[in-house]
């Protein structure tokens, strides 16, 4: 899910034109049918642990909506934990007789191990960034006193538990670089705790802030203490799958307990609202955002913190539209917005004369997106969306563009952080095929160099990236990524794994995944269309794929898999297809209305229960991106298309759904469900089965042996469904077929 602080829960992240019933879908006109798959035998090959098939049935605005395994809800019922239990016995079973998963395990340990940065961030002269040998369950965050200094370590998350499960979510220096204020997860749940620790010194003070939840942290000017957001405590059984509302607004001052902390918003009578403070960089002004479930809107509320008594400014009132603080200067202050721009703009408010009319536009809509503007080096750095590609544009401060920043490929930027009047920035470049490398740009001279590149033992020479663009069901032109091999052969033999997400106005965009990698070599192609509902075209394209528009995601990728048959990379029987939290929703849906279209699935912690993902935890901030089930016509496109509620009787392809024990975004219930209904209603030999992960959660903050571990499983699924090769058998065909 994205930042700033009003985006957080769009990322919770980390987020209908036709049907989605069970009878046969209609092919495109624009694409041709794929080949059937052979018949599988009549009964499933596998035997799966018995589930029982409870009575309980829903009226939903006068439809009567079964429900038959709503006891898999209750984790910790002795029922759900025994069906548990004999399910990883299963799953480990199927792949543990895979023989090939131990050498993709082994190949994908070495590919990992290379060392890898993060991005710098410069304080009083000091350079602070986080650091992986290769193999370390968690990045380590180090300090040097110059650029080029020996670094030493000041904080090491893989010391704070013996299994690497513990994580470090989010943490912030105060403007002196004196204090660490830093957020630890626990077996990745979304609950942190802020703790602080003395730069100087590399130890913790005793401070522990608990119970916080989608929150950032803004130290106050002086450093003594720093604003968060958190729910109340909630009952611990509960914890992981009790909804959550009512977010506070608090200030911590370091050294005191934090039954002292101060309140400083909260709204009883808006129990969806959350909040997120930023303190200006001079330390004048609080900004709160104001955010309200996942929606890509928000409102602005401003305080004066130099006037003890001084009144809230609500300065944005009402969720229109989205607004992004960048920066200020004094009374103006300048915000990303995507009011009457719906791909982005620059704006500058001043205090003095607040009202709409008074408005100043410094960086107006262009034809590409735009992501994010950064204040640094006393310049507006705007990155910039091209068909979900990166562009980096340099403006002067009354919004005059200076240049663009040159890029060494088609890939994807990140970071430019940093304070006005530094004379440096960092960010990092990474596509499918470039290594995550960290640059530096020097204002002064406008230049980029490498500061920091790592070395992967894979020689990315051998393979390609493209650009494709298909058209969807209803015309629509949508853009896909293919990397693959050079001199791929286009005899539809070719094993792909397509992967996508489609919602919540994210972006996905080039990324290097090591995992990745082993695929490759294996002579996979990899896929990634960028679907409706996400961010790439602004949000008129996000809006194409949320809500009553939902079915539109699933079409544009049933094309892409239609596209990818039709113009020989691939069949049905060797095209994989995968997502995850939203993704998994994506591939859920698509398998239930197209089975045939697929030879396997993995589907990682989906909304898979469109009816009751709202109950949960923080589900119920989906409601702006889905709709509820509560309202009648809401419910006709949500039951048309949830994935546990569209499984029938049927041939489906080789599933495999993946959850975790702990992840408290979507609740493992969604997995639980989908998997004991797959499995009842699996009628073809292809195994389903789920893999359940313990002491983890959604995803983030996984350390590397986790990581690790659950990628060979993936690609081993794959090999034994797709039929795949090893990867030295693909070489020895490669030179088999250069010899000759």
């Amino acid at each position: 899910m994205k930042t700033p602080i009003c985006n957080l829960l769009v990322i919770i992240a980390a987020l209908l034109v036709s049907s989605c019933g069970s009878g046969p879908a209609q092919t495109p006109t624009t694409a041709t049918p794929v080949a059937a798959q052979p018949a599988p035998p009549a009964a499933p090959a596998y035997t799966y642990p018995k589930a029982r098939r409870g009575d309980q049935v829903d009226d939903h605005h006068g439809t009567r909506v079964a429900d038959p395994y709503r006891w898999l809800e209750d984790p910790d019922a002795a029922e759900t934990r025994t069906w548990i239990a004999a399910q990883n016995k299963l799953t480990q079973g199927v792949l543990g007789s895979i023989p090939a998963r131990e050498r993709i395990r082994s190949r994908l340990s070495k590919l990992w191990n290379y060392e890898r940065f993060g991005t710098p961030r410069q304080v009083k002269g000091r350079y602070f960034y986080f650091k992986n040998d290769g193999l370390q369950n968690q990045s380590v965050l180090y300090i040097a006193d110059s650029l080029d200094g020996k670094p030493r370590v000041l904080l090491d998350p893989n010391t704070l538990s013996e299994d690497g499960t513990t994580a470090l979510k989010h943490s912030k220096l105060n403007k002196k670089g004196s204090l660490l204020a830093y957020q630890v997860s626990k077996a990745g749940s979304d609950w942190v705790e802020i703790r602080v620790r003395d730069v100087k010194t590399g130890k913790d003070l005793e401070d522990r802030v608990r119970w916080v939840k989608f929150s950032g942290i803004s130290w106050a000017r002086n450093g003594k203490g720093f604003y968060y957001s958190r729910y109340d405590a909630p009952e611990q059984k509960t914890a992981l799958r009790k909804a959550n509302y009512f977010h506070k607004l608090y200030f911590h001052k370091v050294g005191t307990d934090q039954d002292k902390d101060v309140l400083v918003y909260e709204r009883k009578d808006q129990k969806k609202w959350g909040y997120g403070g930023t303190v200006t960089d001079d330390g004048r002004y609080l900004i709160i955002h104001v955010w309200r479930g996942a929606e890509s809107k928000n409102q602005i509320f401003i305080k004066d913190l130099k006037r003890k008594r001084a009144k809230l400014v609500e300065l944005i009132q009402g969720f229109a539209n989205e607004f992004d603080f960048v920066g200020s200067q004094g009374k103006r202050f300048w915000f990303k917005t995507d009011d009457s721009a719906p791909r982005g703009r620059l704006v500058e408010i001043n205090l003095r004369k607040p009202e709409r009319k008074h408005w100043k536009e410094v960086i107006g809509q262009r034809d590409e997106t735009l992501r994010s503007v950064q204040l640094v080096g006393d310049r507006f750095v705007a990155s910039y969306l091209k068909d979900a590609r990166s562009a980096v544009m340099l403006f002067d401060t009354r919004g005059k563009l200076e240049k663009e920043l040159p890029l060494p490929a088609l890939g994807s930027v990140w970071g430019f952080s940093g304070d006005r009047k530094d004379k440096e920035t960092f960010y990092l470049f990474t596509s499918f095929l470039y290594p995550t490398t960290i640059y530096r740009y020097d204002f002064k001279t406008g230049e980029s160099s490498v500061f920091r590149q790592p070395k992967v033992a894979f020689d990315t020479s051998n393979y390609v990236t493209r650009q494709v663009f298909y058209k969807s069901k209803d015309g629509t032109r949508v853009p896909m990524f293919l990397v693959h091999r050079k001199g791929l052969k286009m005899d539809g033999n070719n094993p792909v794994y397509m992967h996508a997400y489609g919602g919540f106005n994210i972006s996905l965009t080039p990324s290097f995944k090591v995992r990745r990698l082993a695929w490759l070599e294996m002579g996979g192609i990899y896929a990634q269309p960028n679907l409706r509902g996400g961010g790439e075209y602004g949000e008129a394209w996000h809006k194409a794929g949320m809500m009553g528009n939902k079915q539109n995601v699933f079409d544009d990728f049933i094309a892409a898999a239609q596209w990818l048959v039709k113009e020989g990379y691939t069949r049905a029987e060797k095209l994989a297809i995968g997502g995850g939290s939203n993704g998994g929703l994506l591939v859920g849906a698509c398998m239930t209305q197209r089975p045939e279209l697929y030879g396997a699935v993995l589907a990682a912690v989906g909304v898979m229960d469109m009816l009751r993902f709202h109950k949960w935890t923080i589900g119920w901030a989906w409601v702006p991106e889905y709709g509820t089930a509560d309202k009648a016509a809401d419910f006709k496109w949500l039951h048309a298309y949830s994935p546990y509620h569209n499984l029938k009787p049927n041939k489906y392809p080789a599933t495999m759904v993946t959850t975790a024990d702990h992840d408290d975004r979507v609740v493992p219930a969604h997995s639980f469900k989908f998997a004991a209904q797959l499995q009842q209603s699996q009628k073809g030999a292809a195994p389903t089965i789920i893999r359940i992960e313990t002491k983890a959660g959604h995803g983030a903050g996984k350390p590397t042996s986790k990581r690790i571990e659950e990628a060979a499983d993936r690609w081993a699924f794959l090999v034994k469904a797709l039929g795949v090769q090893s990867a030295k058998a693909v070489n020895a065909k490669k030179k088999a077929e250069t010899s000759h």
